[in-house]
């Protein structure tokens, strides 16, 4: 078979026929066999993700073959997340370092960071942002790459996610500019105020975790599950974000979709849900006005679970 296969297009093409033979999963940074199976490759060869198409019918050695195979068997063997395997995830544009401390970088608010959160913050002044439940860092240290004027707390409950953040902090060269604290949501964050509150917070039902296919298992529970409608951090945030937020700050929350259970919670609420370039993924927008305007509603039904 290896003398079959010679090329960098011949190994891509393989693997990800290999995985689409295998019925793998495809939802940590790419959505198809392909796009995996590219960055699988391109990583194996010490390759850029961008190489220009002329380099794809350069030819593998024999040891740079083994490695290719290799990294495809454990893909489908392991159903590992191809992030975890190669150690690494591009999210907004730039590249961060990816293990099992930390969910694989996904959301659809990279587009947001680089479109400059337009229209949103057309008007707003931005000096203070916070990555709320930041994981790997992901959506904070890309807020500060692509805001170079912005200042950016990056908060986590998970010790093992703080530390890979702060891996990625290094790595990108924003420490100048960004902290990381440990916070179970806002409580050791005491007193501090932003113009810009951004969370991917966990927001899995019980329901679906208990579906997941099997990609998702190498990944920490805690940075997934939110309970029986997925909206147990969700409302936590609600309540708390207006005491952290500037008179004219924005918060913008990732539920996904929990999204209709939190409009039928909360119908009063005027949420903003985001269209993407791939239409609407539940993510919504709230003024801290807004916030404050509903604060008792929000309080009811945050304190009615219990």
């Amino acid at each position: 078979m290896t003398s079959e296969l010679a090329t960098i297009v011949d190994f891509i093409r393989y693997g990800a026929s290999r995985f689409g033979a295998a019925g793998l999963t495809f939802g940590h940074s790419y959505d198809n066999a392909l796009d995996e199976a590219t960055h699988l490759v391109l990583h194996a060869l010490h390759l850029p993700h961008d190489l220009a198409p002329a380099y794809g019918q350069a030819r593998l050695t024999a040891t740079e073959k083994q490695t290719v195979l290799a990294l495809i068997d454990r893909r489908i063997d392991e159903h590992k997340p191809v992030a975890y395997l190669t150690g690494e995830a591009w999210f907004a544009g730039l590249k961060f370092k990816s293990d099992t401390r930390a969910l694989v970088p996904r959301s659809p608010i990279a587009e947001l960071i680089q479109g400059g959160f337009s229209p949103w913050l057309d008007e707003r002044h931005v000096e203070r942002a916070l990555d709320l439940c930041t994981g790997s860092g992901c959506i904070g240290i890309a807020m500060a790459a692509h805001n170079p004027g912005w200042r950016v707390d990056l908060a986590d409950i998970s010790a093992d996610a703080l530390a890979l953040a702060r891996e990625n902090v290094e790595f990108q060269d924003v420490g100048e500019r960004v902290r990381v604290i440990r916070s179970d949501l806002f409580a050791g964050l005491a007193g501090e105020r932003y113009n810009l509150i951004v969370s991917n917070p966990p927001y899995v039902t019980e329901q679906e975790f208990a579906a997941l296919p099997p990609e998702y298992s190498h990944e920490p529970a805690l940075g997934l599950t939110a309970g029986q409608d997925g909206l147990d951090f969700a409302l936590r945030i609600l309540v708390a974000a207006p005491e952290h937020l500037s008179d004219d700050g924005v918060l913008i929350v990732e539920v996904g979709e929990s999204e209709r259970a939190l409009v039928e919670l909360l119908p009063e609420v005027p949420f903003n849900w985001i269209e993407f370039d791939v239409g609407q993924m539940g993510v919504f927008l709230l003024d801290r006005r807004d916030l404050v305007e509903h604060a008792d509603s929000i309080r009811k039904a945050a304190k009615a679970r219990g």
